[in-house]
This record gives C-alpha cells, sequence and structure tokens, in this order.
C-alpha cells in the first residue's frame, strides 16, 4: 500500500488510541482526510456508463453514495466529540485551584518518561512516534506543594490539519496550563527545528504566552553539540534546564526551577497581587 505522510500519521495515530476518545477523534480526522480525496479514489470507474447512455455512471453514483455516507458520520462523531469535551470540562472546573503543569514537545522527546519521574505515575512510555496521544493528568508534589502534571500528545513537522482540528480539546490542556515544560530530545541533531516546531504550534492553539521551562532531555546519551545552558537560555527567552529523565539525573535543579514558576504564577494569581 503506498500512503502519504498525512495517512501515514494518522494510521499511526490509529494504532496508538486507546480511549474512546482518541479513536473518535482519530476516525474523524481520517473522515475528513478522506472526503475530498474521493474523486481521486474512483477515476477507475469514472468512464463506466449506465445502462442509458446518460450522464452519470456507476463510478459517479459510488463516489455520491461513499460522499454521503462520509458526510453522515463526521456529523454523528462530531456529536459525540462535542458530548466528551463538555465532561472533559466539567472534569477540569472539577480539578480545584490545584496548580496545572504540562508536559509539551516534539514526539519522542521523553515526556511520558519525565512524567513517570515527576510524578511516580505508571503511563505508558516507549521509544516511539507518539506512544501518547491522549491527556493524562496525575497529581504530583514538588517541595511539599501539588500541583496536577497533564501529559500531552507529540507535535511533528506539519502536523495535519485534520488531526490539529479533532485533537483541539486534548490540546485544551495546553492552553488551561499554568507551566509548561517544554521537553526536548538533547540528542537529536535537529533539536533547533524541533523547538521551533512545538513553539509555532503553541502559537497556533494561542498557548505561548504560558511561563515555560525549557528541559534538553536525553543527556545521558551523546549530546547534539548542545552550547551551554546558559546560552540557550539567552537564546530563547526562558529559564533552561538539562536532564536524564531515563536515569533520573539532573531532576534537583528542574524542580527547584519548577517550582520557581509555580510560585511566580501563584503571586501573579493572587487578589493581593492586584493590590
Amino acid at each position: 500500500r503506498v500512503v502519504d505522510r498525512s495517512l501515514l500519521i494518522l494510521d499511526i495515530f490509529a494504532l496508538r488510541a486507546q480511549t474512546a476518545q482518541a479513536k473518535l477523534q482519530v476516525e474523524l480526522a481520517q473522515c475528513e482526510y478522506l472526503l475530498p480525496r474521493l474523486t481521486r479514489m474512483w477515476t477507475h470507474l469514472s468512464r463506466q456508463r449506465g445502462g442509458t447512455a446518460t450522464r452519470g455512471g456507476a463510478g459517479e453514483k459510488e463516489l455520491e453514495t461513499d460522499r454521503r455516507l462520509i458526510k453522515n458520520k463526521v456529523t454523528v462523531l462530531r456529536k459525540k466529540l462535542k458530548a466528551m469535551e463538555r465532561q472533559a470540562e466539567t472534569q477540569r472546573q472539577q480539578r480545584g485551584q490545584l496548580p496545572r503543569v504540562t508536559l509539551v514537545g516534539y514526539t519522542n522527546a521523553g515526556k511520558s518518561t519525565l512524567m513517570r519521574r515527576l510524578a511516580k505515575a505508571n503511563v505508558y512510555a516507549k521509544d516511539e512516534l507518539f506512544a501518547t496521544i491522549t491527556s493524562t493528568v496525575r497529581k504530583a508534589v514538588v517541595q511539599d506543594t501539588p500541583y496536577l502534571l497533564t501529559d500531552t500528545v507529540g507535535f511533528i513537522r506539519k502536523l495535519p490539519h485534520t488531526l490539529v482540528e479533532c485533537f483541539k480539546s486534548t490540546l485544551e490542556e495546553v492552553r488551561q496550563a499554568d507551566v509548561l515544560l517544554h521537553v526536548v530530545d538533547g540528542a537529536n541533531p535537529e533539536f533547533e527545528d524541533h523547538i521551533h516546531v512545538v513553539n509555532e504550534t503553541l502559537l497556533e492553539i494561542k498557548a505561548a504566552d504560558i511561563p515555560t521551562l525549557l528541559v534538553f532531555n536525553k543527556l545521558d546519551q551523546h549530546p547534539a553539540e548542545l552550547p551551554p545552558l546558559e546560552v540557550l537560555q539567552t537564546r530563547y527567552e526562558c529559564p533552561v534546564v538539562g536532564i536524564s529523565a531515563e536515569q533520573g539525573t539532573y531532576l534537583v535543579e528542574l524542580k527547584e526551577r519548577l517550582l520557581q514558576l509555580i510560585q511566580v504564577k501563584r503571586q501573579e494569581s493572587s487578589p493581593i497581587a492586584g493590590h
């Protein structure tokens, strides 16, 4: 089977989808990807004509039938997802006033592994593309300060627009965050391009102004000629730390920096701060 890049990404998402919401989101993205491409799929029947020599041939009838079925399916899927989004919003409101910290980053940067370290959570983490495609929320504590830690879908260059649209409810966890932990694969020679892709995606979903800690992960592996962290901090205009989530090393500084950002956010949100 020959597929293009977008369809390959959709296929990977379909394999990774575990929750009911993720499966619906991927199915909707697949339908919306397929709909404008139906005409090309039916070109092998386009010259077949009906027995009465009229304009509409067998291929045209099949095309219209398929188009109608997919449109109906899209409508049903959207309704189901709307109901799930309302439920997710209710759950977010019920979480209380705990600070919200969200992991973001390019796919396979090590976000889920870092979540296991910070929240001591048994979440799925593996060296593969899109290991996580749905939000996972766990309670964590840093120096007696509790907070909610969320793992999200990994970003990728030129993510199909249908996926961005369908996963907006999942990405809402990013927009609702008080602090972002932007995890970067420090051993990947294309780390700068990955940072740019993530920042562009954050801008697209209106989450670019959230306080961010840039976390260079996988420093136990051969680093990709990383400049000193002070240089990176100046370059990206945000706090920077280097860690190995797999080995659990250099996490102390990460937690200290994270606590500082949480405390600053709390002070800004405090009613007293406005006086």
